[in-house]
């Protein structure tokens, strides 16, 4: 028992605030969803689990809570660790294609993983419209998103047939060039549109203190309840876009001299818009206020797991009636923030709320949602094309959780020329997720009309 005392590393105060936020209602599990072109052997696809996710410690270890109910939680070996546990071969059924994926999706997402094991679980489903599909679940507690982002296309190659090991044992050549050039674009995801990490890390260090924090913290007033809002349930349910052309959304930002990232948040702002509408919202305010991490990791920084993320607040301007005003608006927040110390206040919040205990994280948690609706991540992807296991991955999603009471989750992800937009939202508050969707597609639809048509009068 003493040597297994010894083996126990001590979880990150950061990392402990996410084990600890979890409740039957809102699962603190990070979910993403990856479909292919073609079948995939399952053989191979397990080779490759086997050689390049659980090498990682982390995915071996299962966590156990300090005796005397002090302190924080530790990771330690799962003596009784077996694949066959978190790696599992389903089939969909009929009539196998995006609806009934995703039904299975939202089941898996109001399902919590086993405490007892190392919390993690891969499902590779046959059939899926001709070809595969894979969805990763993954506890926060392990890493953060670009952490597993990086994690998820390690497990990836370049081209078709690269083996998962080499003669020696390692990586072959040909797998270890594509993973070299993984950083340069994994790790710019959303938040670097947003602000630069190292500008608000800069900022995070100039004298601000966990009191600091909570002071910005609080001043934020509340955001209006609306439909969004609302007792969570345990049912969740997930739906995706149509691929959107990534040229479209560029031509958008041309026209308006705005941003990829301007595009897509104001047509988040617009289809939450149309979405109130349709369920008969008095909607009183201007916006509708999203928390959107992002990352604070080197971008030569080796795979590491935990969390090092901050978080900014973004305004949606979902009072305003004009496509175009709407997107004007979002530009506006957009500078307001890369020119403001905000990121770098909030960065440290989870910290301190993991150094809290149990009690006033909860406290500090609820305080914390209530200024928000929804948590929204925008990440670029590559745009090549990827395999893995030989097949060609066609499309990737993927949600982090939404802490607290927050029942609504927003993920914009583009790869190989396209952008996706994922839905996952608490059952209760919004039962039709796909409508939402259709209001997204709807928006995308009119934010190029108006560009084509500013283009057309010169």
């Amino acid at each position: 028992m003493m040597g297994r005392d010894r083996d126990r590393k001590p979880m990150a105060a950061v990392d402990a605030a996410w084990l600890r936020m979890e409740h039957a209602a809102n699962l603190m599990t990070i979910t993403g969803v990856l479909t292919f072109e073609g079948p995939i052997d399952y053989a191979r696809f397990k080779e490759i689990i086997e050689d390049r996710f659980i090498i990682h410690d982390r995915f071996r270890q299962k966590i156990v809570e300090p005796a005397t109910g002090l302190g924080r939680p530790a990771w330690v070996e799962d003596d009784h660790f077996s694949l066959k546990a978190h790696l599992h071969h389903v089939a969909l059924p009929e009539p196998r294609d995006q609806k009934a994926l995703q039904e299975l999706v939202s089941d898996l997402m109001s399902t919590p993983l086993d405490r007892s094991r190392p919390l993690w679980q891969m499902h590779l489903i046959d059939d899926y419209e001709g070809g595969a599909a894979v969805v990763i679940r993954i506890h926060h507690c392990i890493a953060d998103g670009i952490a597993l982002i990086r994690l998820l296309f390690s497990l990836t190659d370049e081209e078709p047939d690269v083996p998962a090991v080499g003669a020696a044992g390692r990586p072959g050549t040909k797998r270890r060039a594509a993973r070299a050039t993984m950083p340069e674009w994994i790790l710019r995801q959303s938040v670097e549109m947003i602000l630069n990490p190292g500008r608000a890390m800069e900022l995070a260090q100039q004298g601000m203190t966990g009191i600091d924090i909570l002071r910005r913290l609080l001043s934020l007033p509340p955001d209006e309840r609306t439909v969004f809002h609302g007792a969570l349930s345990v049912p969740k349910k997930a739906a995706w876009s149509g691929p959107i052309p990534l040229p479209d959304v560029k031509r958008i930002g041309k026209a308006f001299g705005a941003t990829v990232n301007d595009v897509m948040l104001a047509a988040v702002a617009g289809a939450l818009r149309h979405y109130m509408i349709a369920r008969g919202e008095l909607f009183r305010g201007e916006t509708l206020r999203a928390v959107v991490p992002f990352n604070l990791r080197p971008m030569d920084e080796a795979l590491e797991f935990g969390n090092r993320f901050g978080l900014v607040f973004v305004d949606l301007p979902v009072g305003t009636h004009d496509v175009a005003e709407r997107l004007r608006l979002v530009q506006r927040r957009m500078a307001e923030i890369k020119a403001s110390p905000e990121a770098g206040v909030v960065f440290g919040v989870l910290g301190l709320m993991g150094a809290l205990g149990p009690e006033l994280e909860k406290v500090a948690v609820s305080i914390f949602s209530s200024k928000a609706t929804m948590v929204l991540t925008n990440v670029p992807g590559p745009q090549k094309q990827l395999y893995l296991a030989g097949s060609p991955v066609r499309n990737i999603m993927f949600w982090v959780p939404q802490s607290g009471g927050l029942g609504l989750g927003i993920s914009i992800f583009s790869y190989a020329g396209n952008v996706r937009v994922g839905v996952a939202v608490d059952a209760s508050l919004v039962p039709d997720p796909d409508t939402l969707v259709h209001y997204l597609e709807k928006e995308m639809h009119a934010l190029l009309s108006e560009a084509d048509g500013r283009q057309a009068d010169g």
